[in-house]
């Protein structure tokens, strides 16, 4: 009877202290992979190509969920305002980083109020003109910006995206007059430039390389500090003498702020494993993007840095959102 009175203490502690309870391995259901932009971007494309390998490497089914609007708030807010489980994970873009210097008084902080999980990718963005243009290397676009101030326009998706950042440290860069053009959406923008409405544009190198293979664009550099396989041919803005205006997407997966180590952990290595799998880098190299593997550490080193590097620029350049 004593024995059996043991036993039964025992068990009801081990059931209220955290920790010695049994309890089920991460992941025994399935895991939300939130992406703050609506389907069909490069952000939603390679969150894809990641969710298909971790489905396999976790043995649970990754579903990518879009929640798109306000810049990618609407999005990074759910995650933030969800359990700190790990179930529920946002695959977020650079632009993630500029957010807060963008929007002061949003709810929610870029870096504080997420639980680094890991890199993932980085990718290229490519200079691209209407062909119609009478340009055929960047040295040939600054001078006409020069010679005709303010005739040659460069657009982009909105204030404070990587595409208005490249081009506005290019316009200082260069001493050029070009002006920005800020669209609300890519299909507009594409419309736009495919139609020489507008002369030039940054944007990924593997959303502009059909245009650009067809003819309908000229591509004249990439802002990569090495050249891209995609399009070996084309120099750096480095090799040009450019280098201030580099700039490189880059794509990291986050938790809520408070998610365990141990789920970290578990996170952090199935990615990595998927993003050292061959099929994973063919996937990618596809897109022009290359694989980031690291540790959780590594985001946190990538949010901060493009934090204080374009955030400088904003504050500089009295960048604010629409």
């Amino acid at each position: 009877m004593l024995k059996f009175a043991w036993l039964l203490a025992c068990s009801l502690v081990a059931l209220a202290v955290p920790g010695m309870a049994q309890t089920p391995s991460f992941p025994d259901r399935s895991i939300r992979l939130v992406v703050a932009f609506p389907p069909g971007g490069a952000t939603d494309v390679i969150a894809r190509v990641l969710a298909q390998g971790l489905t396999s490497e976790l043995g649970q089914t990754v579903l990518v969920e879009n929640k798109g609007g306000a810049s990618g708030m609407i999005g990074s807010e759910m995650v933030v305002k969800s359990p700190p489980d790990g179930y529920t994970l946002l695959f977020a873009p650079s632009s993630h980083a500029t957010l807060k210097e963008l929007y002061p008084a949003m709810p929610f902080d870029p870096l504080r109020d997420f639980t680094p999980v890991a890199t993932v990718a980085r990718t290229p963005y490519i200079l691209v003109v209407h062909p119609g243009l009478a340009v055929k290397t960047v040295a040939d676009l600054l001078a006409m910006a020069r010679a005709k101030a303010g005739s040659v326009a460069y657009a982009s998706t909105g204030m404070g995206t990587a595409q208005h950042l490249a081009g506005e440290v290019l316009r200082r860069t260069s001493n050029t007059d070009i002006l920005h053009v800020p669209y609300k959406g890519s299909g507009a923008v594409r419309a736009d430039l495919l139609a020489g409405r507008i002369q030039m544009m940054f944007d990924n190198v593997a959303v502009m390389l059909p245009y650009v293979q067809r003819g309908e664009l000229r591509g004249l550099a990439v802002t990569s500090p090495k050249r891209s396989a995609l399009v070996p041919d084309l120099p750096t803005l480095r090799e040009l003498d450019l280098a201030a205006a580099e700039i490189e997407g880059w794509f990291i997966v986050l938790g809520p702020a408070g998610v365990p180590d141990a789920v970290v952990q578990r996170l952090n290595g199935a990615i990595n494993k998927v993003l050292a799998a061959p099929a994973t880098a063919e996937k990618l190299a596809t897109l022009g993007a290359e694989p980031l593997i690291g540790p959780p550490q590594d985001v946190a080193t990538l949010v901060a840095g493009d934090r204080e590097r374009w955030g400088k620029v904003i504050r500089e350049g009295n960048i604010k959102p629409e």
